[in-house]
């Protein structure tokens, strides 16, 4: 098997070449379903079984997301399941707090690691949250059988509206945009685009339907990693140490491009409890992975 490894100068990892393309397959057909690309997984993935540690991990991570959503986003537009008013409102806090976040991650912390300890907690609150909501069965119908499209509403006071199947859906715009903000921030430090955070919040929170949301946070993490990729390339303070390994990138977005498509096709057929269970499974995963150091050192002391 050593004649399928390959290796890659500029990150220094070397692996099998099927094995990246594989791993972001499995992440995007199962994550673009509930709004997610599945690259707040990736990262761990880098760091721990790749050895990738170095700034630019968090750069090829955001490149994997331009590959991976482009496709699922094609699908959820051509089935009027895209809600652009609230992925510009996403990306109107997501960005600019992503240009803070890099601006963090080069100077004061080049090693993420007080930022797991962040993320991990967030996660794990939105990870009980979609428990809560699964566990007292509150769901507004199935939007699979309900609705094949959405409707754009006017916006009402300091509310984005539409309608969804019977029901009508109210997204309040300071704090979406505040929490966005925020995302960014923590987004930009870490190397992902944001919909880890963002997806369980409007579902959980929010209690938006699943099927409705998926389409503008992808697009909103879509634009998040975009400026991501520009500022650790191209920002102050950048260098080699900071890009990305595009060649590694390439070999990720190729799974992911792949099972991005596959899911977002898929999506509409499968029920809403399900991907409601998907998400809080990979939400917990993620809570567990960046908490796992620190539950460690509590058993030890």
């Amino acid at each position: 098997m050593n004649f399928l490894k390959v290796t890659f100068p500029v990150s220094g990892v070397t692996t099998w070449i099927f094995l990246p393309p594989l791993i972001t397959f499995l992440l995007a057909f199962f994550g673009v379903m509930g709004g997610i690309t599945g690259a707040f997984l990736l990262l761990p993935f880098q760091f721990s079984i790749l050895g990738y540690q170095t700034p630019g991990v968090s750069a090829t991570n955001l490149l994997y997301n331009l590959l991976t959503i482009p496709p699922a986003l094609w699908r959820f537009r051509r089935e009027r399941r895209f809600y652009a008013p609230l992925a510009l409102l996403m990306l109107s806090g997501v960005i600019p707090g992503l240009f803070l976040g890099y601006l963090v991650r080069i100077h004061w912390l080049a090693s993420p690691q007080r930022f797991r300890l962040l993320v991990g907690v967030v996660l794990l609150y939105l990870c009980s949250r979609i428990l809560k909501d699964l566990r007292k069965g509150q769901r507004r119908g199935d939007p699979t059988r309900n609705a094949s499209s959405i409707e754009y509403l006017p916006r009402e006071g300091g509310y984005l509206r539409f309608r969804f199947g019977t029901t009508v859906y109210r997204i309040p715009i300071l704090s979406t945009l505040i929490l966005c903000l925020l995302v960014g921030t923590v987004s930009g430090a870490y190397g992902i685009g944001g919909g880890a955070i963002l997806a369980p919040y409007l579902v959980s929170i929010l209690r938006l339907p699943v099927h409705a949301v998926a389409g503008a946070t992808l697009a909103s993490t879509f634009g998040a990693s975009v400026c991501g990729v520009l500022f650790y390339t191209l920002g102050p303070g950048s260098g080699p140490l900071t890009r990305p390994d595009w060649a590694l990138g390439l070999l990720f977005g190729l799974g992911g491009l792949a099972g991005a498509y596959l899911g977002a096709r898929c999506q509409k057929y499968v029920p809403e409890r399900p991907i409601k269970w998907g998400l809080f499974l990979a939400t917990g995963l993620g809570a567990l992975k960046y908490l796992w150091p620190y539950l460690l050192l509590l058993l030890k002391g």
